[in-house]
């Protein structure tokens, strides 16, 4: 996205880049080199748009979600297809991460994260299971908590009636949690609206409906 844009705003544009994590900024320098002198990298969370933009801009690009290195590496915790530790954190530097969520956070408040974030009916069930089964042994792992996930929840089907792990969403609310994501992107939405000028354009896209509803 960052390359057509560059493409089409011409030599004059500049582009404010803003990553989290820190790993993506090292590939985007090496594939955006040729328009390095027209980019200004910003190591931070897009909810501090304002403080880090000045004056207006004339368009805003939201990526929401996952990007593919962050699936393909086991070692960020963010997928179950392949084992890794409890991270997802997409800024590293930052503290709270997956593990510390599942085995210190009380029993309501893991209930009230799988329901708000996961949509997940069961999470009662759910989040009583997982404080049981701490006690004795805390989860480390992606496979494992997913594994577990799966012996407590039922088989899920999606609206085209494919099956899918029942981790999925809970693992999706875990790391909507610890990256804090849903007001991030409030926030960021209400700065766009100031520092766009008039007759700019917002673009977002979004890849559930949690995310769908504050955009919309």
């Amino acid at each position: 996205h960052a390359l057509d844009m560059l493409k089409k705003v011409g030599s004059k544009g500049v582009l404010f880049a803003f990553e989290q994590d820190g790993r993506n900024l090292v590939e985007a320098r090496k594939r955006l080199k040729k328009y390095a002198k027209q980019i200004v990298y910003l190591n931070n969370n897009f909810r501090y748009l304002k403080s880090r933009v000045t004056g207006s801009v004339d368009a805003i690009l939201f990526d929401l979600g996952l990007s593919s290195p962050h699936v393909e590496d086991s070692e960020r915790g963010f997928s179950f297809s392949k084992d890794g530790p409890l991270d997802m954190r997409f800024d590293q530097e930052e503290k709270l991460s997956a593990e510390i969520v599942v085995n210190t956070y009380s029993e309501q408040a893991l209930a009230d994260i799988f329901y708000r974030y996961g949509e997940e009916r069961l999470s009662r069930r759910l989040a009583s299971a997982i404080c049981k089964a701490r006690k004795d042994h805390l989860f480390k792992s992606t496979v494992e908590l997913a594994d577990f996930i799966g012996r407590v929840l039922p088989q899920k089907k999606s609206k085209q009636g494919k099956n899918f792990h029942p981790a999925t969403r809970i693992f999706q609310a875990i790391r909507i949690e610890v990256n804090d994501e849903l007001s991030a992107l409030q926030e960021a939405l209400s700065q766009a609206v100031e520092v766009l000028k008039i007759g700019g354009r917002i673009v977002v896209i979004s890849y559930h409906s949690l995310e769908d509803r504050i955009v919309k």
